[in-house]
């Protein structure tokens, strides 16, 4: 069990003795992990944080039954993807992809990068984000869970609810879905065709980017 996980665990049973601030600092530490993992599904800004509030108000109304056994995170992230695939599925106008949230979620995990990296890397990680928003929601779930988000497989098998080779054979579709519609993105456009390849360093290392 690691430190961030027994940390947690003190958090939760502080809570579960009356203590507010001890829910607070789990809500805290934990608030954009929830946002994030709202986000890759919606690609709504908007949406990711109605997701995120909500999900801390079921983590609270089931604190009681949390089984001490998980990582609270694999907790969170089930709960945040099932709210917002319950979203998505209300929101039949849902608009897709909010460029000013991409481009903030880039810098951020740019951030260990030179002052100077290839801004040409850095727009084509946007376009990636772009392109996993038209992909049908079980499938941008599971590639964003494991590709954005660096879950295994098993993770994303406890947090969804659905067989790990369900989640593998997803995992397979979902990367050909977005392979095929980079490539009509790209060869739309003159002279670009060479950046596929750089669209699957960005998106991955798709098979040797996290343990299965």
């Amino acid at each position: 069990m690691t430190t961030q996980v027994r940390d947690d665990h003190e958090l939760i049973r502080g809570a579960l003795d009356g203590s507010q601030e001890a829910f607070a600092a789990l809500v805290k530490r934990h608030e954009e992990r929830a946002y994030w993992a709202a986000y890759r599904v919606l690609g709504d800004a908007e949406g990711a944080r109605d997701v995120a509030q909500e999900a801390f108000v079921r983590v609270w109304r089931a604190l009681d039954r949390f089984d001490f056994r998980m990582a609270f995170t694999t907790w969170l992230y089930r709960i945040s993807v099932n709210l917002a695939i319950d979203h998505l599925r209300r929101n039949k106008r849902h608009k897709g992809v909010d460029i000013d949230i991409f481009r903030e979620a880039i810098a951020d995990e740019s951030s260990g990068q030179a002052p100077d990296a290839d801004q040409g890397s850095r727009d084509i990680a946007l376009k990636v984000r772009g392109v996993l928003s038209t992909l049908d929601e079980k499938y941008r779930t599971v590639l964003a869970l494991r590709d954005l988000e660096g879950l295994s497989s098993k993770q994303i098998s406890d947090i969804t609810s659905i067989t790990h080779a369900t989640v593998r054979w997803r995992l397979h579709v979902a990367r050909k879905l977005f392979k095929d519609a980079w490539t009509r993105l790209e060869l739309s456009k003159p002279g670009n065709g060479t950046n596929v390849e750089m669209a699957a360093d960005q998106l991955i290392n798709l098979e040797h980017s996290t343990p299965e």
